[in-house]
């Protein structure tokens, strides 16, 4: 599966795209677990596509309880160079309707207990985060959506929250204070996982409410999931059009984000810890 260089991590849904044919199921063990459901390996005019359902088959799986780190190296252990996150999210600017898309450039990170990175236990590295996603793989995403005629925003703050629960008034007034522009559940650790795996990562959100600051038009998950059908026959016809956009070799800084990062000299390194994230230091030690 080595030939597998794109990923999409979304609904359990995404994948039953027309034209896209699901060859394999793998079950995939990492160091850090099992993902959350197997991994589809699905082919378009030749290319393979991963795909995983991050809250699995079903949606059994909470925000906080998803288990990233597998989920991002499984994708890592099949070569997997790209990856589109699909995500809900609520709006906190007025010009941001229901049912668009919103392609971020940064992000706020409001989690409390996920762990956020692949390093500790006897090696550490600091990589860069100052631009979360690939501004290359940004830049595909709002053009082919533009393209669709896809109602899209470009740029723009994700506020990720812990969750499960909604946000309150207070808090919802409070970010929109701060000039964020959409609230989700999903993006971390995936934004900072994927970095430190040397990985592209961009994500579409996928407006579905407008948070509960907005009078009259508090989120409810009714609300949501009509939403959600009308945005997922959008992002449907998004991945369909992208992926043969994406080939071809990556000359952004994503490709080489450890090559500085690490700061544990290999001879003080803990032998279990080295030999656990081979996969991710072995070029540079």
């Amino acid at each position: 599966m080595n030939d597998v260089k794109i990923a999409i991590i979304g609904g359990s849904g995404i994948y039953e795209i027309e034209g896209i044919k699901i060859l394999k199921e793998s079950k995939i063990k990492t160091p850090f677990g099992l993902p959350s459901d197997k991994i589809r390996i699905g082919e378009l005019e030749g290319v393979n596509i991963a795909f995983i359902p991050r809250h699995a088959v079903g949606h059994k799986i909470m925000p906080s309880e998803v288990n990233s780190r597998a989920n991002i190296f499984a994708l890592k252990k099949i070569g997997v160079e790209k990856i589109i996150s699909i995500s809900a999210c609520g709006s906190l600017k007025e010009e941001i309707k229901p049912r668009d898309f919103v392609i971020p450039d940064q992000l706020f990170d409001r989690t409390k207990s996920r762990p956020s990175t692949f390093f500790g236990e006897g090696i550490v590295a600091h990589v860069g985060f100052a631009e979360p996603y690939c501004p290359q793989l940004r830049k595909i995403l709002i053009e082919t959506a533009k393209s669709l005629s896809i109602p899209v925003h470009a740029g723009g703050t994700y506020i990720c929250m812990e969750g499960p629960q909604f946000s309150t008034k207070a808090e919802s007034k409070v970010y929109r204070s701060m000039g964020f522009s959409v609230i989700g559940m999903t993006n971390l650790p995936e934004a900072k996982l994927a970095r430190e795996a040397e990985i592209c990562f961009a994500t579409v959100s996928l407006t579905t409410d407008y948070d509960v600051w907005k009078e009259g038009e508090e989120v409810s998950a009714e609300k949501v999931m009509a939403n959600m059908k009308v945005l997922t026959t959008n992002v449907k016809k998004l991945v369909k059009s992208v992926i043969m956009k994406l080939q071809g070799e990556r000359n952004c800084s994503c490709k080489d984000a450890l090559k500085y990062a690490i700061m544990t000299s290999p001879e003080a390194m803990n032998p279990k810890t080295k030999k656990k994230i081979s996969l991710l230091i072995e070029k540079y030690i």
